[in-house]
């Protein structure tokens, strides 16, 4: 109910789609780059025009299973935490997957395999990733950040034979460039829901299974060649000398808007409960009590059993 109703405030912002976004539901691993929190969001509304909302699964970086009542939340639908480099724990990543599979749950996992945001502001960030990659023999990236292969090379490995396909996502947001033409931080889910939202362009490239690599050497290399794919379509959508090709993606484009159908009950409904509880005196103690005592037995909760 929750991502419904988020998804409702974001039903009015114009997303224009590119590639090939399947109607029926499927078991697929949801790649892409990653800019900013409105990122799992988009995931969230593309998993809805397939009516697959509840089958999204993340994976998260394993700080964020501290978030007050959503950290517990994300571990109990499925998602999976892992830590970075040496401490990623491969063993626990495939038994929480291979338990899903066991139970036929419908899997619509996300993963963002350069393992954080892509942020101007923070040019370290970007200038390690793109030395590592020299360093390793890849191409250098521009608008990208170096993808890490493990959580991917795992999840794919792990349900192989469950899944159909795996959906290759670029995301680009319009206005974050400066006037300069240098890239800007793209916008917070604060700013979306408060200011006046650029068009969101999402290029979709749905790859079977069989054209990728098993092992993960190979994988990396294939990997990251899908990421010089997206740093080839993002240096288009913000680079391009001619200007006409400039914010937007190759190729045919739909106007995608959620339909009002599907997240206006729940928005009523959520709002109304809750509404209902902050009326009164009572209902305002729960509210808080909730927060309160469902994060901290949240957080007790995910620390035993990750």
């Amino acid at each position: 109910i929750m991502n419904k109703v988020i998804l409702h405030f974001f039903s009015f912002f114009q997303v224009i789609i590119y590639g090939d976004l399947p109607k029926n539901k499927e078991n697929v691993i949801y790649l892409s780059n990653h800019q900013c929190t409105v990122d799992w969001i988009i995931a969230d509304m593309l998993a809805m025009r397939q009516n697959a909302l509840g089958h999204v699964r993340y994976v998260l970086k394993d700080g964020l299973k501290w978030l007050p009542l959503y950290g517990w939340y994300f571990s109990q639908h499925g998602g999976v935490y892992v830590k970075r480099s040496a401490k990623f724990n491969e063993k626990e990543m495939r038994e929480k997957l291979r338990a899903q599979v066991k139970a036929e749950t419908p899997m619509y996992l996300v993963i963002f395999p350069e393992g954080t945001r892509y942020n101007p502001e923070i040019p370290k960030v970007i200038a390690d990733s793109q030395s590592f990659a020299e360093k390793e023999g890849l191409a250098i990236l521009k608008h990208v950040l170096t993808p890490r292969v493990k959580a991917t090379h795992v999840a794919i490995d792990t349900m192989k034979d469950y899944l159909d396909a795996v959906y290759d996502v670029t995301v680009a947001y319009e206005g974050t460039v400066d006037h300069k033409g240098q890239r800007k931080l793209a916008p917070s889910m604060t700013e979306f829901l408060c200011k006046e939202c650029p068009k969101v362009h999402i290029f979709i490239d749905r790859i079977e299974l069989k054209d990728i690599p098993e092992e993960q050497m190979y994988m990396r290399r294939w990997l990251h060649e899908r990421f010089e794919i997206k740093d080839k379509l993002l240096i288009e959508f913000y680079d391009a000398k001619d200007s006409k090709r400039r914010n937007k993606f190759p190729g045919k484009s739909v106007h995608s808007k959620l339909s009002l159908k599907k997240t206006l009950p729940s928005l009523l409904f959520l709002g109304g409960l809750t509404a209902s509880m902050l009326l009164t005196e009572s209902g305002r103690k729960l509210y808080v009590k909730t927060w309160i005592y469902g994060t901290l037995i949240g957080c007790l909760w995910v620390s035993i059993k990750p």
